[in-house]
């Protein structure tokens, strides 16, 4: 699914360069489920915004799905994102004014779903992880679980082969969080590749595998 060789990035800006990653080499196989961990400022973060194509790399290779996206421009990445990548994100970053369908159909109407089977497909991804019966409310009537089970639905709505997962437990209480993994797990056996970014080792053992990052350089362990 991701295959990295020598994967750079700097940030340049006032005069100096930053080295956020260090020559990453990287596989993951389909249907993984790998945590990175490490300390703040490891470069985990930019690495998950590069495996995301969120963020182009300064150098090196990176193929997901087969697909060489180092040579991708703005467009290309975009359309990669939009259909083999979903993403989790510690805040949920749910949009505010729109209930828990609106929000989990979102990626469906950038594709330019029509209306009608984007809300069959919305209601059966909130099936799925528990909560239609809470498809019409907003996110500040929904606790922060539930909250980040409507995150999950929209991030698994257009199928994608990978899943990345940014401490998806780190604004959750301990109950909360232990049904937030229980269900990520559940996705890894139904053969979902994920990647989670976690300071939690408590997390990361429940992973597959686990590669730590210090100073932007990757080992496994």
């Amino acid at each position: 699914m991701i295959v990295t060789r020598n994967l750079q990035k700097v940030y340049s800006g006032g005069g100096c360069a930053v080295e956020a990653l260090r020559g990453v080499s990287l596989e993951v196989a389909d249907g993984d489920f790998v945590a990175i961990v490490g300390p703040s400022g490891s470069g985990k973060s930019t690495l998950m915004n590069v495996l995301g194509c969120l963020d182009a790399a300064s150098g090196g290779y990176y193929a997901l799905d087969g697909e060489d996206v180092t040579r991708l421009g703005s467009d290309g990445l975009a359309r990669v994102r939009s259909r083999k990548i979903g993403f989790v994100f510690q805040n949920f970053n749910l949009l505010p004014r729109l209930t828990a369908l609106e929000n989990a159909a979102l990626p469906l109407m950038y594709l330019g779903v029509p209306l009608r089977e984007r809300r069959e497909r919305a209601e059966q991804a909130l099936r799925n992880v528990g909560l239609y019966h809470r498809r019409s409310h907003l996110p500040a009537e929904m606790s922060g679980g539930q909250q980040q089970r409507v995150a999950i639905a929209r991030a698994l709505i257009t199928q994608p082969p990978l899943l990345l997962a940014d401490e998806p437990t780190g604004n959750l209480d301990s109950a909360s969080g232990g049904e937030i993994l229980r269900f990520v797990e559940s996705l890894h056996e139904g053969g979902t590749t994920i990647v989670l970014i976690t300071h939690d080792e408590g997390v990361a053992r429940r992973c597959r595998r686990r590669v730590e990052m210090r100073d932007g350089r990757i080992r496994e362990l």
